[in-house]
């Protein structure tokens, strides 16, 4: 008994030996970073996330590029704008790849946009692009219909009367209406239940990103995928999501040719046009994928950068008075704002250019993978390197910016307070990777801030002295529940339809 309990020490003493020196020689080949433990990595350190504060307390450490294992696999971090423009924007092909974890290929698989790599990404981008263009980027139908939103959230804000209400739930139902609207071709009522599923698979799959279940899902997936847990219920409202996305495509295949042109139709008919192309990737179970990344990428971002705006703006009143002053002179009190106007109202665009700045709502943002083998800020890369850029180290970036920890719409004015632009402000990525939906988030923010803005004057709760300004950790940085006034102004009779 003694020899086989002194053997089976002596075996698992040597596997322990043997993952170590595979470490440290594994190790030997990455940019420097905390000493990683076997099995959990950096895991125990990091407390299961990849949290923007103490990616920038290892910056600190370790340099401007360094490595965290994430159990057995090591992640190289890019902190500051230097770092980030050498991979993204440099050598934005080498770092174009996205890896694919367990958790989201069995969620998503290889499919759509966000999740796939090669002809399909490639493929699926390409139509995504030409398509939002097509159906009315930059445009005025789809102006209009933003304009119209922007006036109905603003009617919805009118109806609390000015009393304590806390925005975020109006906001997000906007922002997905307006997704749902482009996508579908007709327009979600806020009490459909299907509406609101969606609006919680969004909340819960976001959030469930950065936890610890993730990690462990990742870690463990042969057994996290028998075992309960919040992983079963993302996994339930994904596959509600798409049973609804489903509906739509039958729905769609029996519309007439005159109906109204949306995305789904445009995708469909992208199916015909490819049936005979041997490497199409064009499918409909590809058109689901593309349909739940439109609205990952679409929705709380835009949504929780406008809850920031009311947030800030309650808590800079002089900022909120220069932004309604500004608004009221360029505008007028009857006019309908549209996105051109951007290039009148100077003030109110670095404003929210700002809001975009210091909220980093993407936090640290995607991850990227190197494609073939590379040089990157002296360090060599190797091919299928996972790689981070901390996004939110470029937005805070003290090289680039004045005041990087401080509310500063000065940063994108310059001396006779004209709009100016900085080539560190990458809230939706950069390079071949970068947000496809970036043109309608910022129609969406301006027509929706500046409506807001000049309709209403935002303000502390009665007995209230200041509200939170530290952010909620998940997939995105959200504001902590809390609640606001809005209260009409007297220039503004009511929300102005286009």
């Amino acid at each position: 008994m003694f020899s086989l309990f002194s053997g089976m020490a002596f075996l698992a003493g040597s596997c322990l030996l043997l993952k170590l020196a595979t470490l440290c020689w594994r190790r030997s080949h990455l940019p420097p970073g905390p000493f990683p433990f076997p099995l959990l990595g950096n895991l125990w350190q990091l407390n299961f996330q990849l949290h923007p504060n103490m990616l920038f307390q290892l910056a600190q450490t370790h340099g401007s590029v360094f490595t965290v294992w994430l159990g057995s696999t090591p992640i190289v971090v890019l902190s500051g704008f230097r770092a980030v423009k050498e991979a993204l924007v440099s050598n934005s092909e080498q770092f174009s790849g996205r890896p694919l974890t367990p958790f989201f290929r069995d969620l998503f698989g290889e499919k759509g946009v966000i999740c796939s790599n090669g002809l399909t990404w490639r493929q699926q981008r390409r139509f995504c692009l030409t398509t939002l263009r097509e159906l009315g980027l930059g445009k005025q139908a789809l102006e209009v219909q933003l304009q119209h939103e922007a006036a109905e959230l603003a009617k919805v804000f009118l109806q609390e009367e000015g009393r304590a209400f806390d925005p975020q739930i109006p906001i997000i139902r906007s922002t997905t209406r307006v997704i749902g609207t482009l996508v579908f071709g007709h327009h979600f009522l806020s009490e459909e239940p299907i509406f609101l599923e969606l609006i919680q698979a969004i909340n819960l799959g976001l959030a469930f990103a950065s936890t610890i279940w993730r990690r462990l899902y990742d870690m463990f997936p042969w057994a996290l995928r028998h075992l309960s847990g919040p992983h079963q219920k993302i996994f339930q409202y994904h596959e509600a999501v798409r049973g609804f996305i489903r509906h739509e495509i039958i729905r769609h295949k029996l519309r007439t040719a005159e109906a109204p042109k949306d995305f789904i139709n445009c995708y469909l008919s992208q199916i015909t046009k490819a049936i005979d192309d041997p490497v199409s990737t064009f499918s409909e179970e590809n058109l689901i994928q593309v349909v739940i990344d439109l609205f990952l990428g679409g929705t709380d971002t835009t949504a929780t950068t406008l809850h920031w705006a009311l947030i800030y703006l309650v808590h800079h009143r002089a900022i909120q008075e220069r932004v309604q002053q500004e608004l009221d002179e360029m505008l007028g009190a009857a006019q309908t704002i549209c996105y051109e106007d951007r290039e009148r109202l100077p003030y109110t665009r670095a404003v929210l250019h700002e809001v975009q700045r210091l909220s980093s709502v993407v936090a640290v943002g995607a991850v990227r993978q190197c494609v073939t083998s590379t040089w990157m800020h002296g360090y060599y890369v190797p091919k299928g390197t996972i790689i981070l850029p901390n996004l939110a180290s470029v937005l805070y970036d003290p090289e680039c910016w004045e005041s990087p920890h401080q509310f500063n719409p000065g940063h994108f004015l310059d001396k006779d307070g004209n709009f100016v632009a900085n080539e560190a402000f990458l809230p939706f990525s950069a390079g071949h990777r970068v947000c496809p939906g970036e043109q309608l988030a910022r129609m969406e923010l301006f027509l929706m801030f500046a409506t807001l803005l000049r309709t209403f004057q935002f303000q502390l709760p009665e007995g209230s002295q200041d509200l939170g300004l530290e952010y909620v950790f998940g997939g995105t940085l959200q504001p902590q529940p809390q609640k606001i006034c809005a209260v009409l102004r007297q220039s503004s009779l009511s929300p102005r339809e286009p």
